[in-house]
């Protein structure tokens, strides 16, 4: 059956007639034995001929999905190497998504209407994906647009690992008061009554934010929550994402957590593969957590869409760093070595690869001298995958170190998000190598790239890639110079074969060429040609995994396997969607939209502001703004 826009002869059926193919394609294969084609073909979820449009032609046979790319760039399906997706998924049609959102104005107007939709006992969360930086305004909501936003429905609004706002019925909702004591690592803002003002600091731990998240109702039924993370997978195939390692995380609970995507694999209902990590939960029996573990399942565990890759990003809680750059680094235990290594050898000598959450070199440093210990053993390398997650500031002996144990890293965008805040801290020059991508490449090292989605950046893997091209912010800071950047196909082969090498899955995925998994994605534009400011606005517009179309925009809609209603009806999901995608630049043409003027507009705006509160701090104007929110969102 065909698809339109379809092209080309009907032929009779061969033997070997490809369920899909898709033709006039600038193919982007990843192999470097032949790196471009114009065409492939797919059977029972594998390629099965890459070439040109004439070559995969014999292919198509009566029962043959034909698809016409109309000469747009194919691509390998992306693979995010540190997604929180299993979490995600779980509480995404819960959330309100500021993901891509270009002011605060719009941000609240979407606040203040899901409030009004929202039944009573449920909050209105905004949870990750957004940075004050990518407003216009260049600032937080303050308690009092949250308070007018929604008077009566509780708003918790979450802002990277260094803060949350609160309204006054979230505060009430959890339960905070005069008299509740200030969590270790965390700050609960007071005013001058001693009562709670609505702000949350991590200072430095983001504990007190997750635990005040944990505070709000969840999906009950199974249900729904297959429903939520259905919907949430489809958002991630809008992208082109095809593959993601679940790097686990707090509140993520196994295997209880887990059911959710365990049922969907069973129904063949995923469509992103999943390889998923374990992480010890509680302080204090992360020991006992591993070896139970460790006796009952082992790494690849499971099948082409739901396998265990290993242990982490936490083996234990005392060795894990903060990542809050508001706040300086954080000093851990002196001796927090003991019962990370116990944890370490548990896993090297059971064959279990980890992953492990480290931000600074001085954390990234302690690590090492106990691998280098354990490989006077024999323990490293033994064969089992490793590596560091995050490693903003590790230095050149540290990546050294690495390379001679075995390791790999895993960088993710997320000074994307946070980076003026970590240039204030540590000024340029440590920016400028935060973290060091060209010389983990330039070790040999394995380096794949994702997004720590989704509490922090956003799950929109073009604005990593644009962020590893351009070594920019969402607000157009340039932090990281040329020499610490990477060109495009370098970076899309960190979010394809780099993250296929970390799983073991080398052979099979990451790359368009016969024999492998047939996970592909036609883009919206040509992420190799496109302007540079355009690559964060790539979306797919064909989604294709193991050789299902999971996704489809544009001339394609309505190709993709249907799914359920978001549920529940109210949901932010239903009504407004997820990243809220925003026009490219188009800066070598006009800008018929007006969206590019209309951005400066706001950026004008929100810089007048700050001068009269200037002027005003300083007695050369009147105070004027007498309102307890911004006036323009009360119109």
């Amino acid at each position: 059956m065909s698809a339109l826009p379809v092209g080309g002869p009907r032929p009779h059926a061969p033997d070997d007639a490809a369920d899909l193919v898709v033709r006039n394609a600038k193919v982007h294969t990843g192999d470097p034995g032949r790196p471009g084609a114009e065409a492939l073909a797919v059977r029972d979820g594998v390629i099965t001929a890459v070439g040109d449009d004439k070559d995969v032609a014999a292919r198509v046979g009566p029962g043959t999905r034909v698809v016409d790319a109309l000469g747009r760039r194919v691509v390998p399906g992306l693979n995010d190497a540190h997604l929180h997706v299993i979490r995600g998924g779980l509480n995404y049609v819960l959330e309100l998504r500021w993901d891509g959102v270009r002011s605060l104005r719009q941000g609240l107007a979407m606040l203040r209407e899901q409030a009004a939709r929202t039944p009573k006992g449920q909050w209105v969360r905004v949870v990750g994906g957004w940075s004050a930086e990518q407003f216009a305004e260049r600032r937080l909501p303050t308690v009092g647009e949250l308070n007018a936003a929604a008077p009566d429905t509780p708003v918790f609004v979450l802002h990277l690992y260094q803060s949350a706002v609160l309204n006054r019925a979230a505060l009430k909702a959890a339960g905070f008061t005069r008299d509740t004591p200030d969590p270790k690592g965390g700050q609960i803002v007071r005013g001058r009554d001693g009562e709670p003002t609505g702000m949350l600091l991590a200072a430095p731990g983001a504990l007190v934010l997750y635990s005040t998240l944990a505070k709000a109702p969840v999906l009950e039924s199974a249900e729904d929550r297959r429903n939520s993370t259905r919907h949430f997978l489809r958002e991630l195939n809008r992208f082109g994402l095809t593959s993601a390692i679940d790097a686990a995380g707090g509140f993520q609970n196994f295997p209880e957590n887990y059911a959710t995507v365990i049922d969907l694999a069973r129904a063949g209902q995923l469509s992103l593969r999943i390889a998923y990590h374990l992480f010890p939960q509680t302080p204090g029996q992360e020991i006992d957590d591993l070896t139970r573990w460790v006796g009952t399942t082992r790494p690849g565990d499971g099948d082409a869409w739901l396998r265990l890759n290993g242990a982490g990003e936490n083996l234990t809680w005392a060795a894990a760093d903060f990542e809050n750059f508001a706040q300086p680094r954080p000093e851990l235990a002196p001796d927090y070595e003991t019962a990370f290594e116990k944890a370490v050898r548990l896993l090297m000598e059971n064959g279990w690869g980890f992953r492990l959450h480290a931000t600074y070199d001085e954390t990234i440093r302690r690590d090492l001298a106990v691998f280098e210990k354990l490989a006077a053993e024999g323990l490293f390398p033994a064969g089992n995958r490793w590596l560091f997650d995050h490693a903003e500031t590790v230095s050149a002996e540290s990546l050294d170190r690495v390379a001679a144990l075995g390791g790999a890293m895993s960088v993710q965008n997320r000074l994307s998000f946070q980076g003026e805040a970590f240039l204030r801290r540590y000024g340029p020059g440590r920016a400028a190598d935060a973290p060091p991508v060209r010389a983990m490449l330039d070790r040999g090292l394995t380096v794949a790239a994702g997004t720590d989605a989704t509490r922090v950046s956003t799950y929109n893997p073009w604005v990593a890639l644009h962020w590893l091209v351009s070594g920019r912010t969402v607000s157009d800071l340039a932090l990281r110079p040329p020499a610490n950047r990477v060109d495009r196909g370098t970076a899309l082969a960190m979010f394809t074969r780099a993250g296929a090498a970390l799983t073991g899955e080398a052979e099979v995925k990451g790359v368009l060429r016969p024999g492998c998994y047939a996970d592909l994605a036609v883009l919206s534009e040509d992420y190799f040609t496109v302007p540079e400011p355009d690559i964060a606005h790539i979306e797919s517009l064909l989604t294709v995994t193991g050789g299902r179309i999971v996704h489809a925009a544009a001339e394609y809609e309505g190709l993709d396997e249907e799914l359920p209603p978001v549920s529940p009806a109210w949901s932010p999901v239903a009504h407004f969607g997820g990243y809220q995608a925003s026009r490219p630049s188009r800066s070598s043409g006009p800008d018929p939209s007006g969206w590019h003027q209309a951005e400066s507009l706001g950026q004008a705006v929100a810089a007048s502001r700050e001068h009269h509160r200037w002027r005003v701090a300083r007695g050369l104007a009147p105070d004027v703004t007498n309102t307890p929110f911004d006036p323009c969102f009360d119109l």
